[in-house]
């Protein structure tokens, strides 16, 4: 009975045979479409991943359709492909295309006897020819007419590939889930390395994802992986490619991942940001002239950009360290008081505006962003917004003043949740704009130690407004340099009032701001808005002797093939904006604001010495801090605030620029100091002022009135009449106690 069912199940598959011949003969003729021929296999490539690297040459990013790298055979590792042929197709190296073994169990036991569990049969070629064009819809004929194309494209593959090529395109083509195409693109997906550097338990969780990527996926399933795993080295024991030994030995180590989703989690997604931009640009242009068809997503460029991988990473860890601890310090001042109050009116607002009142105080499991990592809690629409409406929001830029080559951009503190890029946020610049002013002054002759006055002034033109210095303090005079250093606003006003407003304002609009500039004083405290981009500009130009600056991202564009297609022109002569001795003056001013004034902490406290040129800003009511620093080589640049200004810190303590936004360019300077590579780069000292302003700044800082007064009155005192020091002294104290002097009517409580 055994042998008549055998003899019956032979005839049968020969019969299927025979017929699955004459079927793929129907198909080889066209019957079901278009099967490619020879020559257009030759021509096949895969649509390929752009990368982009720092200036180092490391990975920062890719833009894709299909998220795709290309590698040669010489990059795949001994490990991989044996692991792929112990699991996949064993007897790969011997067959043409077809193993006829496989192909009489698919007719038998998947055809004949509908087993669903029987297994594909196909070899790595036939494979490769289905990642290469997928399947169609053939209805009930689906699978035989697929398999069928996939055989006739099999044997063709063959005639014009080596085995080597074939296996390089199967692994350039195959998927690994989450959008990843290829091998390459997937060992840097699970394990943040290039493939040539996988280890064989690596190598066996990559092959082993072949046969359902989603459920043997390492991230979301690792029991499900190290399983599969486990089974791929089996089977390269089975066929010797590994001992017994070793196989046991790798079947007992853990799994270990270092996933890296360069989409949602890279190092610098804001920027790649502005790196696509500028890409896209420069193809559309190179494509018109040159009749060419590159594409970002699908031609496989390398593009080299001017990012500094290690300046970008201090900075992320700075924003990490010093933002991770006061953001817990602002939370605290909202959980009570009118500061709740307020917070609760600003939520109750945006869920109008959203439309999203109805049901806000409904909880659902969110995803929701610390400084500590990620965490999913049961919260409410409302809560959720007032968490986020808390949030200290922050961008940092780094510019090289010479040539406006962008190192490090920092747009936000998470891309992925916080996708608006802080950078160009329009905020009020406080006193961050006040060497804009002292600049202006400059170009117009105002010289460092010349003194402003600081009594206390009412503005009657101005709705009676008052400037106060931050530090409550009024009378005597200033400096120039000190006023600026200092941070002095009775006479930074009044130094806005003693120059040309027209002067002041084409010097605004030359260094490439947008936002309007009003004539009235409290725009010399920096009431007009700027974004950060903006403030690093104009800041790059003081550091670089007074030139024009373009922000630069991309160094060089290559095709896949290494073909240089573009590359930054370097400019060299760039347009003069601010005189050379007018920036070498407000250089040697905000020096002294590092070394005396707002900026002195960040040697005091964080140790840096670094030669720097800066200046901190404290908008009112400490809605923003900023602080904006600079030597020849380097601009950094960082402002620091909610997305609402209602919502801040309700002391200088925590809220000022000095203690908010400087240290987070301290603690990048820091690691920039620790490393001696950087340190050569970025460290540059200022050239010292010579020639007729080499004394410049040599002058007290502050005068008080009553030393001028003495001065003056010695000067017109009568020189011929004598008196004891006794009575000298009793007529000065009897003069100040019952009559006002000249000068103390010149310097006394005023009005304007």
């Amino acid at each position: 009975m055994k042998k008549k069912l055998l003899f019956f199940i032979i005839k049968l598959a020969g019969l299927a045979s025979l017929l699955f011949g004459l079927f793929i003969g129907f198909v080889y003729l066209g019957v079901f479409g278009h099967v490619f021929t020879e020559n257009e296999l030759k021509e096949f490539k895969n649509e390929t991943a752009s990368l982009v690297l720092s200036d180092n040459g490391k990975l920062i990013g890719k833009f894709f359709a299909d998220n795709r790298t290309n590698i040669s055979f010489d990059e795949l590792p001994k490990n991989l492909i044996n692991a792929l042929v112990a699991t996949e197709d064993a007897r790969y190296f011997e067959h043409e295309g077809v193993d006829s073994r496989s192909l009489l169990r698919v007719l038998v036991k998947s055809i004949i006897l509908q087993q669903k569990s029987a297994g594909g049969g196909s070899t790595i070629t036939q494979q490769l020819a289905k990642n290469m064009f997928g399947r169609k819809s053939y209805g009930f004929m689906t699978m035989p007419v697929n398999k069928s194309k996939e055989i006739i494209l099999a044997y063709r593959l063959e005639n014009i590939y080596s085995k080597e090529d074939i296996i390089t395109l199967y692994l350039n083509t195959v998927p690994f889930g989450e959008n990843v195409l290829g091998v390459e693109a997937a060992a840097h997906r699970y394990f943040n390395k290039g493939v040539r550097h996988l280890n064989t338990q690596e190598a066996a969780v990559l092959v082993g994802m072949l046969k359902a990527n989603t459920y043997y996926n390492p991230r979301l399933y690792p029991d499900h992986a190290l399983e599969r795993r486990n089974v791929v080295l089996e089977q390269m024991n089975r066929y010797d490619y590994l001992s017994q030994k070793q196989s046991d030995s790798l079947q007992k180590s853990p799994l270990i991942l270092d996933y890296a989703n360069l989409k949602s989690e890279g190092p610098a997604n804001y920027f790649l940001v502005e790196v696509k931009k500028e890409v896209n640009r420069i193809l559309k242009a190179l494509n018109k002239s040159a009749e060419t068809a590159y594409d970002l997503k699908k031609s496989g460029l390398v593009i080299e950009t001017t990012l500094d991988y290690d300046l970008q990473l201090y900075a992320l860890k700075a924003f990490k360290s010093h933002l991770g601890k006061m953001q817990p310090r602002l939370n605290r001042e909202y959980t009570s008081g009118t500061s709740k109050k307020t917070l609760d009116q600003l939520v109750n607002r945006e869920l109008e505006r959203l439309n999203l009142t109805e049901n806000s105080k409904v909880k659902r499991k969110r995803e929701m962003f610390s400084w500590k990592g990620f965490y999913t809690d049961s919260i409410s629409v409302r809560d959720s917004l007032s968490a986020n409406l808390k949030l200290l929001q922050a961008g940092f830029l780094a510019l090289d003043p010479r040539d406006g080559s962008v190192k490090s951009w920092v747009g936000g503190i998470d891309y992925r949740t916080q996708p608006y890029d802080q950078i160009y946020a329009q905020r009020q610049m406080a006193s961050a704009f006040k060497p804009i002013l002292y600049v202006a002054a400059l170009e117009q002759g105002v010289m460092p130690c010349q003194y402003l006055d600081n009594e206390p002034i009412i503005l009657k033109d101005f709705e009676n407004w008052q400037p106060q210095n931050y530090n409550k303090s009024v009378g005597g005079k200033y400096s120039v340099a000190a006023s600026l250093s200092r941070s002095m606003n009775i006479p930074t006003v009044n130094l806005f009032f003693q120059q040309d407003f027209e002067i002041l304002n084409s010097t605004w609009l030359s260094l490439g701001f947008s936002q309007e500039l009003m004539y009235k004083p409290s725009t010399a405290l920096g009431t007009t808005t700027a974004s950060l981009y903006e403030m690093s500009v104009a800041y790059a130009t003081f550091a670089n002797g007074g030139k024009s600056v373009k922000p630069v991202f991309i160094k060089s564009i290559r095709s896949s093939d290494g073909k240089l297609l573009y590359q930054d022109p370097k400019v060299t002569s760039r347009e003069r904006l601010l005189q050379e001795s007018s920036t070498a003056l407000l250089t040697a001013m905000l020096q002294k604001a590092m070394t005396e004034g707002t900026g002195a902490s960040m040697k005091n406290v964080y140790g840096v010495t670094a030669p720097l040129a800066g200046k901190t800003g404290t908008s009112q009511d400490y809605g923003d801090a900023w602080f904006l620093a600079y030597n020849p080589k380097l601009v950094v640049a960082t402002r620091v605030g909610a997305s609402y200004p209602v919502i801040h810190f309700k002391g200088g303590s925590n809220g000022a620029g000095s203690k908010l936004a400087l240290p987070i360019v301290a603690k990048t300077l820091q690691k920039v100091q620790q490393n001696k590579s950087l340190r050569r780069k970025y460290f540059q000292s200022f050239t010292p002022l010579t020639g007729d302003y080499a004394g410049a700044l040599d002058c007290q800082d502050y005068i008080d009135a009553s030393e001028i007064e003495k001065f003056f009155d010695d000067i017109f005192s009568d020189k011929s009449t004598t008196f004891d020091k006794a009575s000298k002294k009793a007529q000065r104290k009897a003069k100040r106690k019952n009559k006002k002097s000249f000068f103390k009517r010149l310097f006394g409580k005023k009005e304007n």
